[in-house]
């Protein structure tokens, strides 16, 4: 499988909003690199950067990559205008959704190697970002929420017209369904413990999981 790359988005933190008057500084609003190569490291690309680390960022949430494949649905379905970093991406990839996805797919970029680590949980920070209140709880609802990278091995990475190749599928659980394990009391019990012990689940994520199958970490 070969995704094609978009566009590679970048930002540091900045005021995105106010909630109650008070500042909301995020990384979420990023710039498409101007550069043909990027660096891509342990906790990011070269020149991105989050606001609050308790919660963003880090190596299981190195890079984050979203589906314009879902772009369709958005503008049809929610009359929301989707472009690069619409949803804070920083891969804007075209090619596959989360059902094709897998936990612990690992994918060729460059000189780097990126390995599918958790689904992405919306935030109301998203709300600010796309100016809307209910894009976090259709996000929630429907499961299109792209997925994180952490980087396996760093290196340069092209961003002008390239691709990230496939290069190990897993045979883990994939994106949506790890997504709904943690948000849909309706899955089956069992199915959510499977997908906890997904070896490749990164750890905040098996503890919401867990959470939901009430067992603490």
């Amino acid at each position: 499988m070969n995704l094609r790359i978009l566009s590679v988005n970048i930002g540091r933190p900045r005021i995105i909003g106010y909630i109650h008057g008070e500042p909301v500084r995020s990384g979420i609003a990023k710039a498409a690199v101007s550069g043909d190569s990027v660096f891509v490291g342990e906790i990011n690309i070269h020149g991105d950067a989050q606001a609050d680390l308790s919660v963003h960022g880090g190596p299981d949430k190195a890079v984050y990559a979203y589906p314009a494949d879902h772009w369709r649905w958005w503008e049809s379905e929610h009359s929301l205008a989707c472009a690069a970093n619409t949803f804070g991406e920083n891969l804007t990839l075209e090619g596959a959704d989360e059902t094709q996805v897998s936990i612990g797919d690992r994918f060729r970029w460059g000189a780097c190697i990126l390995e599918v680590s958790q689904p992405r949980g919306p935030c109301y920070k998203l709300a600010l970002h796309t100016q809307r209140a209910d894009t976090p709880t259709l996000m929630a609802l429907s499961g299109r929420c792209g997925w994180y990278l952490r980087v396996i091995a760093e290196g340069d990475a092209p961003t002008a017209h390239g691709t990230i190749e496939r290069i190990h599928e897993s045979g883990g659980p994939n994106v949506r369904d790890s997504f709904f394990a943690a948000y849909d009391p309706r899955m089956e019990k069992a199915r959510k413990m499977e997908i906890a012990r997904a070896p490749a689940l990164a750890r905040e994520w098996r503890g919401a999981v867990l959470k939901r199958l009430g067992i603490s970490r």
